[in-house]
This record gives C-alpha cells, structure tokens and sequence, in this order.
C-alpha cells in the first residue's frame, strides 16, 4: 500500500514572503518609533531635572550668603560691616564678617539671561556663574522699623506677609528677605519649547540683623 506524501516540497510562494516582510516592516517601524518616543521623552525629563537641580542648588547658595549677612565673629571689632544689605528689586548684596575680614556677594542676572555671583574678600573679587536660562530673580523685604527684632506686621493680620519692594525700604532695617528664582531647560531642544519653566520661592531671616 502506498502512503500518500502530505508534505509540501514546493516552499513558500512569493506573495507569502512579500506579506511576510511587509508585517516585520510594520513592526520593526513601530519599535522604531518606539524607541524614539521614548528616547526624547528620557531626554525632555533629563533635561527638566536638571533644570530643577540646578535651580534648587542656586537657590541653597543665594540663601547661605543671606543667612550670613551681617554675621561678625568678633575676632576683630575694629572691621566694620557697613550696609550689611543693598535691597535691589532682581539683584541683591550682602555683606558679613569671616575669619577677621569683610566678604560681600552680589547676584544678578546679566544679559544672557545668567545668574551671576560675584564674592569680594578684600581686594579680590571673584566671579561665577551660577545658573542659566533664569528667567526671574526678584527680590522682596521683611523690614522692623520699630526695632523690636522682628518684622513688621504692616497690615495687622498676624501674618509676616508684608514684603515691600526694594524702592520701599529706603533707611529702615532690613530683617528678611524672600526670594523667588525661576529658571527653565535649554530651547536647544524643540521638545523642551513647550515645557513650563521651574519655580522656587523661599524666605530667610537675617537673624544676625535681628538680634541687633
């Protein structure tokens, strides 16, 4: 008795391999586009918290030398620090006393849109950047013009809201400072166009003024 052959000796047909690359083409395009979408997503987010790190470490710096202000270790009383703050409305300049000699540091904004830290000791003064693509550096004041050591409660509400700008604070006593610093990603990068630039607002007592 013969047995019959089922098998198929004739292989596959070339519309059968026509279909067949036409399905991985599908496939390996939309892994492809995978990718990619994941790629610049890693990139947008990478790029957002490095913003947001570098804006939360300028801000830590900025706020060091506030709390400083006016600080005198009394090692030498003959050093006089002497408008201990320069209130300006996005800038700012703080002046204290270390290891016997007068430091100040200013910060502002230059033209490229930079943080700038400038740190005077002596006759030496040293300049850094601090940060880029800043887009807000404003500056408000806690003032004690009745020299109790605290800041003023203008409005009577029980709440240490009363901040006034710069132009404000004219010959009284500067005692906080609250600071709002706003920076964004590089626009290098057409996917970072539409991203929402990041925010830190923090307030600090200069308690080496208060205590005065």
């Amino acid at each position: 008795m013969k047995i019959k052959n089922l098998a198929n000796h004739n292989g596959i047909t070339l519309i059968e391999l026509l279909v067949g690359l036409v399905i991985s083409s599908m496939l390996v395009g939309g892994m492809y586009r995978l990718f990619i979408s994941q790629s610049r997503a890693y990139n947008v987010q990478d790029q957002v918290v490095e913003t947001q790190q570098g804006t939360r470490a300028a801000m830590e710096l900025l706020l060091r030398d506030l709390r400083m202000t006016g600080y005198d270790d009394h090692r030498t009383p003959a050093v006089t620090i002497s408008q201990p703050v320069l209130p300006e409305d996005h800038a700012i300049t703080v002046r204290y006393e270390y290891n016997s000699a007068q430091y100040e540091a200013h910060y502002w904004i230059d033209g490229s849109l930079r943080l700038m830290r400038q740190e005077t000791h002596g006759a030496v003064s040293r300049t850094e950047q601090i940060l880029d693509n800043v887009e807000v550096l404003d500056f408000v004041y806690g003032i004690d013009g009745n020299e109790d050591g605290r800041m003023d409660d203008r409005n009577s509400n029980g709440t240490l809201d009363d901040w006034v700008p710069a132009g404000s604070v004219g010959s009284q006593k500067v005692v906080a400072v609250r600071v709002t610093l706003t920076a964004r990603p590089s626009q290098i990068n057409q996917d970072l166009r539409n991203v929402s630039p990041r925010t830190l607002i923090s307030s600090v007592t200069l308690r080496n003024l208060s205590l005065r």
